[in-house]
């Protein structure tokens, strides 16, 4: 079984009582609204080779949501991109372009870096 299909436990890997139930509790991530969300939009290129690519900072709430503004900001800039832990990397230089449609969509957003 790959590992990605297995059920977590929680780190129980074995338990003697027959009785024992492995049912987790899911946590209910709640996602701010787009105005209470403080997005820093970066460019970078440290450990990437030299490679330019425009981060996105900062975001809080449920990974679909983020994956969800990852692929809205990837379709917009016409570029490749990944997200993970609250933030979102597209390559590429796309600051401006980002910056003004996470504006227009009411995200509290801002140029941070160089």
């Amino acid at each position: 079984m790959s590992k990605k299909n297995r059920k977590s436990a929680g780190g129980i890997i074995f338990s003697t009582n027959p009785d024992y139930d492995y049912e987790q509790e899911e946590e209910n991530i709640e996602t701010p609204p787009p105005s209470q969300q403080k997005l820093k939009v970066w460019l970078d290129k440290k450990q990437r080779k030299g490679k330019v690519v425009t981060l996105i900072t900062n975001f809080t709430g449920h990974p679909d949501d983020l994956k969800d503004l990852e692929k809205s900001l990837k379709n917009l800039c016409g570029a490749g991109g990944s997200s993970k832990d609250g933030e979102i990397l597209i390559q590429g230089d796309c600051r401006e372009k980002i910056l003004t449609w996470l504006l227009s969509k009411g995200y509290n957003a801002v140029k941070a870096g160089g």
